[in-house]
């Protein structure tokens, strides 16, 4: 996975094709044992478009910012009583594993590497597109599972979020040239900037129609429950 500087969105955007690309596991406190290789954030690249297998280098994010939501307490969502506040970039670990037994499925893990709790928005910022392509005005959108209320993370815990890029399992009529994963940890659109964007390459050959994703839990099981009652 790279971290790209991204250049302005709704104008103009993007995602990368990972043939034969390894993501690795990342989480101890996983419930829900994830197969397949990760990627996961190492550092800036300069702007350019990325080799197969390969992160590619930054644009602008496409995530529209949206209000502040209260804060939630330590792993849970509880409409405000917490008192943590927003997760800084550089204390989070961030990474996309392909789920094991759930083909399309894949599940996004933020792991606090601080000293203290921090929160983040009820969803990550996420879209799906083409790594090597300028106009990313058409990048994919999941549709969300229902919530607002900020996920809080303890210090040296992580928060899970699961993602099908195919729910129906279609193997014709789905959108070509999608081979990258894009993620802004907290989506909140005040608390971090669209720079911190990291973009995860897909598998070759990824099969991808209308998305779909869950919300920040604290153990992939419960983010997989949440996946399931995002609209179909």
């Amino acid at each position: 996975m790279s971290v790209r500087h991204r250049r302005p969105l709704f104008a103009t955007a993007v995602l990368v094709a990972g043939a034969g690309l390894a993501l690795t596991a990342c989480g101890p406190d996983n419930t829900d044992p994830v197969a397949g290789a990760t990627a996961s954030a190492t550092g800036a690249a300069p702007a350019a478009p990325s080799t197969a297998g390969a992160p590619a280098t930054s644009r602008p994010a496409t995530h529209a910012p949206k209000s502040p939501a209260a804060t939630s307490r330590p792993g849970g969502t509880d409409g405000g009583n917490g008192a943590a506040g927003p997760c800084d970039i550089q204390n989070l670990s961030i990474h996309l594993t392909a789920r094991s037994g759930a083909a399309n499925q894949y599940v996004i893990d933020v792991r606090n590497t601080g000293g203290s709790a921090c929160s983040l928005s009820a969803t990550p910022g996420v879209d799906l597109g083409n790594s090597t392509a300028r106009d990313q005005s058409k990048n994919l959108k999941p549709v969300l599972a229902s919530g607002t209320e900020r996920f809080t993370v303890p210090a040296g815990h992580n928060a899970y979020v699961a993602i099908d890029v195919n729910p129906s399992g279609a193997t014709t009529g789905t959108v070509p040239g999608i081979n990258e994963i894009n993620v802004l940890a907290d989506d909140d659109g005040t608390n971090m900037p669209l720079a911190n964007t990291q973009n995860f390459p897909l598998p070759s050959g990824a099969k991808v129609l209308d998305p779909k994703m869950g919300v920040y839990r604290a153990s992939v099981a419960e983010a997989v429950a949440s996946l399931a009652a995002a609209p179909k």
